[in-house]
């Protein structure tokens, strides 16, 4: 009963409103091109730090322009132009210094005469500034040889000898790599001429991948006398040069023999240009050569660059050869004429009687070149003989220096790697001293 009163109660208190309500008109409908509120603004998820404020630069009240400028500015000017008027001055002086006079030993270490070094002030300057960036160019040594020998000991020639495609020739395959060959003779060329000439082997390698090579062309160093590596050439335009003014040796008693022009580019006079070995098996280019440089140490000349000039440009052997052969028909044509002459004019026994005279029956004496020859190959036999009858003695004393060798080379790492740990090295026979007085000592006890 008491829910009833109170639902009749709202229902007349609510009838009011809702009479209000439809009385009122609808809404106006929003356009439909209208565009949409924007959406409730949302934090985003990206982060983007704030750009930093410019700093504020502080004045200083200095002025810098160009007709009012700080006292710093102007001493940096000032100390600055000084400078340069100090350079200039000092170029000046070292051009002036350049191009002064040639002295005695500048000259001496430019292995240059005062007629060959140029004259002119210009010419002097330009000549040692430009000397000063052939540092790297120039071989290692000022002087590749020693001084010579005295005179009993001292062959008369130098004989300088290239390696590659002269005297030895390295051939690759796939089967065996890098193979070298030495040339047909090169060891009778070798120990053969040394009697007449200082043998010096002259090469473009370096001296790593050579020495090996003329150890075995001369195992007991009997007849190379010295030998000069890549580190003796100089550098020109690029091209590796053997500069024998370097050589510390007479040049007119300098022959080189060589495969490349170019090498010999700086003494053209003083080189015997051969033809490269191309593996043949039965070459004698090596061989046919002894004959002319042969005579040249027999017969000693003054100068040898006149006689290598007359042969420039030849075949040597073959010219060689046939001026040997004319010298051997003219003395047999003197020799005849001169037997002849004793036939007539002389008074034999055996004339008288109608024999032959004596003159006739002899043999063709031999030339002096002749001569000379038969007692150089009697030389070379009996040196050959020597080192074959010593060979034992040789191998002992080479396999004695490669131990020492090899015994000298681990002493020295040692001794380094004990400096470094600050260890004392003891020496072998105080280390065996030692240890014999420490086995007396535990035998008593």
């Amino acid at each position: 009963m008491f829910s009833v009163i109170l639902r009749s109660a709202a229902q007349r208190r609510a009838l009011p409103a809702l009479r209000h309500l439809a009385t009122q008109p609808p809404p106006p409908s929003p356009p439909q091109n209208s565009p949409l509120p924007p959406p409730p603004s949302l934090p985003s998820l990206d982060f983007q730090p704030a750009e930093p404020e410019p700093e504020k630069t502080q004045r200083t009240g200095a002025k810098s322009s160009k007709d009012s400028l700080s006292s710093i500015e102007r001493k940096r000017r000032f100390l600055g132009r000084i400078s340069l008027g100090v350079l200039a001055v000092a170029l000046g002086v070292q051009v002036v210094y350049l191009g002064r006079e040639w002295e005695a030993d500048e000259l001496k270490t430019r292995r240059q005469t005062l007629e060959d070094a140029p004259s002119g002030r210009w010419a002097r300057t330009k000549s040692r500034f430009w000397e000063l960036f052939d540092y790297f160019n120039k071989p290692q040594w000022t002087e590749l040889l020693p001084p010579p020998l005295p005179a009993p000991h001292q062959k008369p020639y130098t004989l300088l000898v290239s390696m590659d495609d002269l005297l030895i020739t390295s051939t690759w395959d796939r089967q065996q790599g890098w193979r070298t060959a030495k040339r047909p003779g090169v060891d009778y060329f070798l120990a053969y001429l040394s009697q007449f000439y200082e043998i010096v082997i002259f090469t473009t390698q370096h001296h790593y991948t050579a020495m090996p090579i003329i150890e075995k062309l001369d195992p007991y160093n009997f007849f190379i006398t010295y030998k000069l590596f890549r580190e003796a050439t100089r550098s020109v335009n690029g091209k590796i040069v053997k500069d024998l003014s370097y050589l510390n040796r007479d040049l007119s008693k300098v022959i080189l023999l060589d495969t490349h022009p170019e090498h010999v580019s700086s003494h053209p006079e003083n080189a015997i240009i051969i033809p490269k070995w191309t593996a043949a098996p039965g070459d004698k280019g090596l061989i046919a050569m002894i004959p002319f440089l042969e005579s040249i140490g027999i017969y000693k000349p003054p100068d040898v660059r006149p006689i290598l000039q007359a042969y420039a440009g030849k075949d040597i052997p073959i010219e060689y050869a046939e001026k040997e052969a004319e010298a051997k028909a003219k003395h047999i044509e003197e020799w005849k004429t001169k037997a002849r002459g004793l036939s007539k004019g002389g008074f034999t026994l055996s004339g008288m009687f109608g024999g032959t005279s004596e003159q006739s029956r002899s043999p063709i004496p031999l030339t002096y070149l002749e001569q000379k020859r038969l007692e150089a190959q009697r030389q070379y036999k009996e040196e050959q003989a020597y080192i074959a009858t010593h060979k034992d003695e040789f191998e002992k004393l080479l396999e004695e220096d490669r131990q020492a060798m090899a015994r000298e080379m681990s002493g020295n790492l040692w001794s380094a790697l004990d400096a470094m740990t600050g260890n004392k090295k003891v020496e072998p026979a105080a280390a065996t001293a030692k240890g014999d007085e420490e086995g007396k000592k535990v035998q008593v006890q």
